[in-house]
């Protein structure tokens, strides 16, 4: 199988989900600043919601870019995480229309939490089909710090949620910013 049909229908998937996303920005009624007001909450949401697809966006090209070959596994385990990625914009425009209300932003929480649980299958399976364990990919991967302090940032935003969301969308942005810097480890060997 060719990774590059693979890319080409990822990349393709995430620019239709960034589409939908800012098609849910409304023109203001009016000319003044007043008439921006209401639209600030789905803005900030739109914000956050396209950095992280653009996130995944980068660390797929970059573990796609070290990848040799792509087999079933690797196609279902990528169309996994697509699934999760296509719930994006129904979590962002729900959290930006009802204001970061308590259980719209559970709920973005849970979608961000699946597509970093959908993420560890399509990285397994990536590693596997290009020499597992001791394989560049692997050995660039490390111990997946990130990954692992990314998921227990999310389930307390979810939890949170129903205390404080703001305190929940303030974890979330922590965590966009963790991963906001590509992965120096496999930047550093795709510049090799």
């Amino acid at each position: 199988m060719e990774k590059g049909r693979l890319e080409a229908f990822s990349d393709g998937v995430l620019a239709i989900i960034i589409t939908i996303m800012v098609l849910e920005l409304h023109v203001p009624h009016g000319d003044q600043f007043e008439a921006l007001k209401p639209l600030w909450p789905v803005f900030l949401s739109y914000v956050m919601s396209f950095i992280y697809v653009g996130i995944y966006w980068n660390n797929h090209h970059h573990f796609l870019k070290m990848a040799d070959a792509v087999n079933g596994r690797v196609l279902w385990a990528n169309l996994h995480l697509l699934f999760w990625l296509s719930l994006m914009p129904a979590a962002t425009g729900w959290m930006g229309e009802n204001h970061f209300a308590k259980l719209p932003v559970a709920v973005y929480g849970v979608v961000l939490l699946m597509c970093a649980v959908a993420w560890l299958p399509l990285q397994y399976s990536l590693i596997a089909a290009n020499g597992g364990k001791t394989s560049e990919l692997a050995q660039a991967l490390g111990s997946d710090w990130k990954g692992k302090v990314a998921s227990s940032i999310y389930l307390l935003g979810i939890l949170l949620a129903f205390v404080t969301p703001w305190i929940s969308c303030a974890l979330y942005a922590t965590v966009a910013a963790i991963w906001f810097i590509p992965d120096r480890r496999i930047e550093s060997r795709i510049m090799k």
